[in-house]
């Protein structure tokens, strides 16, 4: 199988949702906070340039990911959307006129080689097109019970890490889930036209899901710092998209002595995802430029 083109467009996904990551946190962070979901934190956020400009680099992603996963399979396109979280330092600390210090550079070095080590072992393979119904219903049913279980323990926590976590979890769940409907959505289009990709529930569901997605997301990056939220969000992402590619589209990754050099890429990846949240500029992402309002 051609791996090229969608690992090339998931790679521009995963630019422009980091892009999207920076601009984003920076508008929510400028808007009044509340104790509990908002709906009106829409409506704040749609009146801030910097959000809009996240939203159109959010846009920007979304086909990109389309194309990838029109091409490749869920296994290879959703991992590499880890790359967000390193992506978003980096873009932070130019937009800052700031330096990533060292320990940071061998952290994102730590991701991408680990990144890479762990797909080139697993060698995902397999593209199918159609998904049983059966199939679907019990993979919708776990995820959203999960993300509703996660979104029920955030509520019960105050703001703070704890609760950040549990909602980027949540939010991770819910893009791995409009990943894998887009998937289905796309094949759709390009096996039976356009009426049939509007007509299909998998297009719905998709739309459905990413944006419960984004709204897990903007309060996802106000209940907590991001050393928090983003690595639940960019690992959860991509375990949940490897567990519904090899469930849903029956893909497959390799097995037996391969398991080695696969567990010994991921910790590098995680090793490496830890130490960027812990670094200062990881902090100063979610500095305000000065006290937020809170609303009950």
């Amino acid at each position: 199988m051609h791996t090229l083109l969608p690992v090339l467009f998931a790679l521009c996904a995963a630019l422009s949702n980091a892009f999207a990551t920076v601009l984003q946190r920076k508008a929510a962070l400028a808007v009044p906070r509340s104790e509990g979901f908002r709906a009106g934190l829409m409506l704040d956020l749609l009146r801030r340039p910097v959000w809009l400009a996240g939203m159109l680099a959010v846009v920007v992603a979304g086909l990109c990911q389309a194309v990838a996963l029109g091409t490749g399979p869920l296994t290879i396109v959703q991992p590499l959307f880890v790359l967000e979280l390193p992506l978003a330092l980096v873009l932070a600390t130019l937009l800052l006129h700031g330096s990533l210090p060292r320990a940071g550079w061998v952290a994102v070095a730590g991701v991408v080689v680990g990144l890479g080590i762990a797909l080139a072992a697993a060698s995902p393979s397999g593209n199918r097109t159609d998904v049983p119904a059966d199939r679907w219903v019990v993979a919708l049913a776990v995820c959203a019970a999960a993300v509703l279980a996660l979104s029920a323990a955030a509520l019960r926590r105050p703001e703070g890490r704890t609760r950040a976590a549990c909602l980027g979890a949540a939010t991770a769940i819910s893009y791995a889930v409009t990943a894998a409907l887009m998937k289905e959505a796309v094949h759709i289009l390009d096996d039976h036209g356009l009426g049939a990709f509007l007509t299909s529930w998998q297009t719905y569901g998709f739309a459905a899901a990413g944006v419960m997605a984004l709204f897990l997301l903007e309060n996802a990056m106000q209940a907590g710092p991001l050393v928090a939220s983003q690595p639940a969000l960019t690992l959860g992402d991509a375990a949940v998209s490897l567990a519904l590619g090899i469930l849903l589209f029956e893909e497959h990754v390799r097995t037996g002595w391969w398991l080695l050099p696969q567990a010994a890429g991921v910790a590098l990846v995680v090793a490496g995802v830890l130490a960027l949240a812990r670094l200062p500029l990881a902090e100063s992402l979610v500095a305000s430029e000065g006290p937020a309002a809170t609303v009950p």
